[in-house]
């Protein structure tokens, strides 16, 4: 099928090993012949590196030779010799800045394409105009769930009713699943986190042997329920069967990831407690029981403020069956729903696609660089709100991405595109050499990249906080991660030291990596690397360069509203600034709903910053309003 159609789609059961064999049987079959290199992307950074070293290990080689691959701040892939190469989809889009016909591949597989990510939806969207200049290129849409007809019609260049003429197809491939039974509530539960840990306690009391997929929906929510797990462990290590209880989240350092896949001894049961990403991306062996709370968490932008923030949602029934189907792959197992049937019935068929929820500068930013102009054109599976595109183009055109044209600019445009970093922190490392902080610069942005810098050891709280504190600093979040960065570095970069800090050593080693990559690209467009020697106010500045437009103003009910919106924001526990005297202008990183809508990664900034450093965007009043607040206006 790969030889007669343009475009393959395959949908695969979890489990009938389309990302693991696919690629060897193509490889087997000459696509990869004449240097020509298949790539495989995954929209997960964990499942990319799982499978190329699976890939790997089944060939016989070393990864990074024949079989490799690229993410985010990372790669082991060889330019001569690598012939498997699986990365990201984003990391595909930045490959196409640089060969936008992507002469070198032979065949594309977009893996889990059901997820719907930002990256895989653009990847789609451009391998449709790539195939029009090279037809000889293969392109293969694979999931486990997906609507197959949709992609089919997406990709199929026929314009007669002539199915013989059709330039893509359908394979439709069978896992080797076993049944699962599935158990709804009776009853609404009211709280799904404690739910979930009593219900693995049950199934751990009451069972045969078998390991527990938990589902929750972020990295704070997984750590409670291990703490509260790893304390029931304590409690009945004497009765049998102990229990090994094990997180599973993207921020969590690739070692600590790898522990998941690790075999158990005959008299232990593996409890893995996961976010979406243990949904469809990885297979962890093993797993008789799942628990599936019923919600998932994902980035939405509102369409009145462009406020993007985590909101927790309920899942779709796509994602439920998803998640019970990891029951079922070596053994019959059973899924446990925390809701009820007719709650079930309820839920969206699908999860609305990433584009049609998310703040699309970033979007446009790689569109305009790969010479897109007319990005509202654009050929997408899933057309964005109209409103999300004005935003994006508003906020690129306040950063000073795009011209009144709404062309890219030269070279500013151009050169935050080459950032694998969100616009923001582009403008603020561009802006950096010529306030004379980059080196500051650099360390903020990398280590802002890193979930989990403090890490709460369990039991200790009031141990871990202590230790906090000892970093941070008036000014805020980012100069706080500035002064972990530094005392770590100052204390030779030790293991131990980080544990008696309750600092991530993992995460602050890959911050060196990413400070590293981000020097080479400033270096690589002349910004001088230097330090301001501890000028707390041009760091500040720095970040307002690049934040600006999420500024916002302590009200007097002690809530923030933003500038531009007054929409209102609570500072995040977690911050440094979370204290009885808060202070009364901020900027912020991102936005994160659960019971308020929180700020996190706050700085302190004085307003007349705001208008001095972006006049374009800010204006001062009336004389009258300047005496009375000191408060910058939005420019019309």
């Amino acid at each position: 099928m790969v030889e007669k159609y343009k475009t393959l789609v395959i949908v695969g059961e979890t489990g009938c090993g389309k990302s693991t064999q696919l690629p060897q049987y193509l490889m087997e079959a000459g696509w990869a012949a004449n240097n020509y290199v298949i790539a495989v992307t995954q929209p997960r950074r964990v499942a990319t590196v799982t499978v190329a070293k699976r890939v790997a290990e089944e060939r016989g080689v070393m990864l990074g030779d024949e079989v490799g691959y690229a993410i985010r701040f990372d790669d082991a892939w060889d330019e001569n010799h690598t012939r498997i190469k699986f990365m990201t989809d984003g990391l595909l889009v930045r490959e196409m800045m640089k060969d936008p016909l992507l002469s070198k591949y032979s065949v594309i597989m977009l893996d889990e394409a059901h997820e719907r990510t930002l990256y895989t939806d653009i990847v789609i969207g451009l391998l449709r105009k790539i195939q029009k200049k090279r037809p000889a290129l293969r392109l293969i849409v694979a999931s486990a769930t997906l609507d197959a007809e949709k992609f089919r019609d997406f990709f199929n260049d026929n314009p007669t009713k002539d199915s013989r003429l059709d330039t893509a197809g359908i394979l439709t491939v069978e896992g080797n699943m076993y049944t699962t039974d599935v158990f709804y509530s009776l009853n609404p539960v009211p709280d799904y986190m404690k739910a979930t840990v009593e219900t693995v306690v049950k199934i751990h009391r009451s069972e045969p042997p078998g390991d527990i997929l938990a589902f929750l929906t972020g990295q704070d929510e997984v750590d409670e329920a291990v703490s509260l797990l790893i304390e029931e462990a304590r409690r009945s290590s004497k009765d049998g069967m102990k229990i090994w209880a094990l997180p599973m989240y993207a921020a969590l350092p690739s070692s600590e990831q790898m522990k998941v896949f690790a075999r158990t001894s005959q008299n232990t049961r593996k409890i893995v407690v996961a976010t979406t990403i243990a949904e469809a991306s990885i297979t962890i062996n093993g797993i008789a029981y799942v628990i599936d709370c019923g919600f998932v968490k994902f980035k939405a932008v509102n369409a009145k403020t462009g406020i993007e923030s985590l909101v927790t949602v309920p899942v779709s029934q796509a994602s439920a069956q998803q998640r019970s189907g990891r029951a079922g792959r070596v053994r019959s197992g059973k899924a446990y729903r925390l809701y009820t049937e007719d709650d079930f019935h309820k839920l969206r068929e699908d999860t609305v696609p990433e584009m049609q929820r998310s703040n699309l500068a970033p979007v446009i930013l790689q569109l305009k660089a790969l010479g897109i102009d007319k990005v509202l054109r654009f050929h997408f599976l899933s057309p964005p709100p109209a409103q999300n595109m004005v935003r994006g183009l508003e906020l690129l055109y306040a950063l000073g991405a795009l011209d009144d044209d709404g062309d890219l600019t030269d070279p500013l445009g151009k050169m935050m595109a080459e950032f694998p970093l969100n616009p923001m922190y582009a403008k603020m490392l561009l802006s950096s050499g010529d306030l004379g902080c980059s080196e500051e610069a650099v360390i903020i942005a990398a280590m802002t990249q890193i979930q989990n810098i403090h890490i709460t050891i369990s039991g200790k709280k009031i141990t871990s906080d202590k230790a906090k504190r000892k970093f941070s600093v008036m000014e805020g979040d980012h100069l706080s991660l500035l002064n972990v960065y530094r005392a770590f570095h100052k204390y030779g970069q030790n293991s131990r030291w980080c544990h008696n800090n309750c600092l991530n050593y993992k995460g602050l080693c890959r911050a060196n990596e990413i400070i590293q990559q981000l020097k080479v690209i400033l270096k690589r467009f002349n910004i001088p690397l230097v330090s301001c020697d501890g000028d707390v106010d041009t760091i500040r500045q720095c970040i307002v360069m690049g934040f600006f437009a999420n500024a916002a103003r302590l009200h007097y009910s002690g809530a923030y509203l933003t500038i531009k919106d007054e929409y209102t924001l609570n500072i995040h526990p977690t911050s440094v600034l979370y204290t009885e005297k808060p202070p009364e202008w901020i900027v912020f990183n991102e936005v994160v709903q659960t019971k308020k809508d929180f700020m996190r990664d706050v700085t302190v900034i004085e307003p007349e910053w705001l208008y001095e450093l972006a006049p374009h965007y800010y204006q001062y009043g009336t004389e009258s309003e300047i005496a009375a607040s000191k408060r910058p206006r939005i420019g019309t």
